[in-house]
């Protein structure tokens, strides 16, 4: 991988990943996730995973995802009670360190976690920020390419390896590198400081929200409202 034109923002960053338990940011729970971090090259520098006892049954659709059963989730799991307080203190000490999060769609795995928080009497996650978050950049940046946005699909146009998705571990570390690959694609945000570019961030998933669901109720849908809050909804 050549480094050279890596931005200073995208040198060592934090990465964060949840796989949980549905998509209702504020009805779903936790079951594994992964706060790593990783160096200029791409490199694992650190990692730190959790596999969660989410105190609810886990759904066969998210068993079939992300591969943790219920009855695994409680035989193998930590109480979520505890996992939370560290997921938040691993990510409180990354950004303590001044290392951007990176997490792809950011706005699902921090409400989730701000949710849980709240659940379960901790302190949030504070601010959160600098985030970096790969899929709501490569939207703004490349805003015509056909296709769909997932991440896996966002790594491969990137060139970057992804085997095991839906693995938390697996795909936070392929958010980070998805991350540095834009930064070398894009010398514009390698110049921009990763506070401005948290801000360009607000401005874009709110932007990108309205459009959407512009589109939405011009196609059928004239309820249709979608939420473009960011970091957290």
């Amino acid at each position: 991988m050549d480094v050279t034109t890596a931005a200073r923002w995208a040198d060592t960053l934090a990465v964060f990943d949840l796989e949980t338990t549905g998509i209702d940011v504020d009805t779903c729970r936790i079951v594994t996730a992964h706060v790593g971090v990783i160096g200029v090259g791409g490199e694992v520098l650190e990692r730190r995973e959790w596999l969660v006892d989410p105190g609810v049954e886990i759904p066969t659709a998210a068993s079939l995802i992300h591969g943790v059963t219920t009855e695994r989730a409680r035989l193998e799991g930590q109480s979520a009670v505890s996992a939370v307080a560290e997921i938040i203190a691993a990510l409180t000490d990354a950004a303590t360190r001044g290392l951007p999060i990176v997490a792809y769609n950011a706005a699902y795995d921090l409400t989730i976690l701000e949710r849980e928080a709240t659940r379960y009497g901790h302190t949030p996650l504070p601010g959160p920020g600098p985030v970096v978050d790969p899929l709501v950049i490569d939207k703004a940046v490349d805003r015509y390419r056909r296709g769909k946005r997932t991440l896996s699909a966002t790594a491969a146009h990137y060139g970057v390896v992804l085997d095991d998705a839906h693995d938390a571990g697996a795909d936070a570390v392929a958010a980070g590198r998805v991350a540095q690959a834009i930064a070398r694609a894009y010398p514009e945000l390698a110049a921009t400081a990763v506070a401005e570019l948290h801000a360009r961030q607000v401005d874009w998933c709110r932007e990108q929200a309205e459009s959407y669901q512009s589109w939405r109720r011009a196609n059928g849908e004239p309820e249709f409202t979608t939420s473009g809050a960011w970091p957290v909804r």
